[in-house]
């Protein structure tokens, strides 16, 4: 539902925080996030063809070495190297506003429809990156080690990092024969390990073990398959976005057969993200209804999916200062649900939702666009569909 201009969440910011936002939206290359400095030439704001501006490093470590040209990560248009030039107005912004703001000030962490004076995790690493990731969708963590599985465009559909960021393997090529992914959507990781993904190119779900060979494939149950999780017995957990539907799918992963495909959820309004709560039992849904633009209901159901609570954006927007559409949904390790936001590049936690839900900002710092999140225990872990990146939070920074 649209909002009138004059409510307090549309209104205009102070000097001081449009001041602020043009430090962070428009100072920094939205690649490596280094702020643009013209005295270091590496850090000098550069104009490509196409409008975009990065920095001298990035478009050289982005470009190819021989035909001197690279793809814009934003806009994906082919631009020459050498038609690059100097972002002059983007200098001069930056030597007008260094005489207004001291150089001690830090900068707020950001969130578009207005700003957050403080969040509980700070950035502790990031890694991926155009090229190693490209448009990714969604993102899981495997095992004890904490290594992290992340579904993209590429031509190996699936990535697994360790927790330092280094590329341990990939798998599910870009096609549609057997063990092949056309379109993943979202992933999960078994308690055993085994990795599932959704694949709305064919409308299946996959199963794969964690080294990425193929287990199961199980399909034409399925008219969109979208969101994905899997509950303490291992049961997949399949929202499907155009049946208004969630499954439960039981597999018997060590043989790779089905065992039992059940339609535990109906009715609902083109369900998207699903998680499950491995402490309390608890399934959240996100609903996205057609004809309902930036408005998304959270439900959450009891472990036999009955509805316990019940919410939607519209009412997280009259309790916060700015505009909070939520887009994805996870749980903590204690129960508390968890939200982003991929339109203010936020995250929030709601706390326990049978008691009065509190919109707690964890994380804005130098998220563009969540498209996926984990919480472990003080750690937070989501890929950035905004730079193409997995980041990982936690609220002991260097930790």
């Amino acid at each position: 539902m649209d909002q009138s201009p004059d409510l307090p969440h549309r209104c205009c910011p102070s000097p001081e925080a449009t001041l602020r936002e043009i430090q962070l939206n428009l100072l920094e290359c939205k690649v490596c996030f280094e702020t643009f400095n013209s005295q270091q030439r590496e850090r000098r704001p550069q104009n490509l063809s196409c409008g975009h501006v990065l920095c001298l490093e990035c478009i050289t470590a982005l470009s190819h070495p021989l035909l001197r040209k690279l793809e814009c990560p934003f806009c994906r248009q082919l631009c020459s190297v050498d038609s690059t030039s100097h972002c002059q107005v983007l200098s001069d912004l930056q030597e007008l506003l260094l005489s207004q703001i001291p150089s001690s000030s830090a900068p707020p962490h950001r969130a578009r429809g207005g700003f957050v004076s403080e969040t509980a995790l700070h950035l502790l690493a990031a890694f991926g990156g155009w090229g190693t990731l490209i448009n990714p969708t969604g993102i899981a963590v495997l095992g004890s080690a904490g290594g992290v599985v992340v579904v993209h465009d590429g031509e190996k559909r699936v990535v697994v990092f360790n927790q330092h960021g280094r590329k341990l393997h990939s798998f599910g090529e870009k096609g549609t024969g057997n063990g092949d992914i056309c379109y993943p959507v979202d992933v999960a990781v078994s308690p055993t390990g085994y990795i599932v993904v959704t694949d709305a190119g064919d409308k299946s779900v996959k199963v794969f073990t964690s080294r990425g060979v193929h287990v199961v494939t199980v399909k034409d149950c399925f008219q969109l398959p979208w969101g994905v999780d899997t509950d303490c017995s291992g049961h997949i957990l399949v929202s499907d976005l155009q049946a208004g539907n969630l499954l439960r799918i039981k597999v018997n992963l060590s043989h790779g057969t089905i065992l039992e495909n059940q339609k535990v959820l109906a009715n609902l309004q083109c369900p998207k993200a699903v998680a499950h709560c491995q402490k309390t039992g608890n399934t959240a849904v996100l609903e996205h209804p057609r004809g309902r633009h930036h408005n998304t209901n959270l439900k959450v159901f009891t472990k036999d999916f009955h509805l316990l609570y019940q919410m939607d954006s519209f009412s997280l927007i009259l309790q916060s200062s700015f505009r909070f559409n939520i887009s994805d949904v996870a749980f903590g390790s204690d129960g508390d649900v968890v939200v982003s936001d991929c339109d203010q590049g936020l995250i929030c936690s709601l706390g326990n939702l049978q008691n009065h839900p509190v919109l707690t900002p964890l994380v804005g710092d130098r998220l563009i666009r969540p498209a996926g999140l984990v919480i472990l225990s003080n750690t937070l872990v989501t890929v950035d569909g905004g730079d193409h990146t997995v980041k990982i939070y936690s609220s002991k920074p260097g930790a």
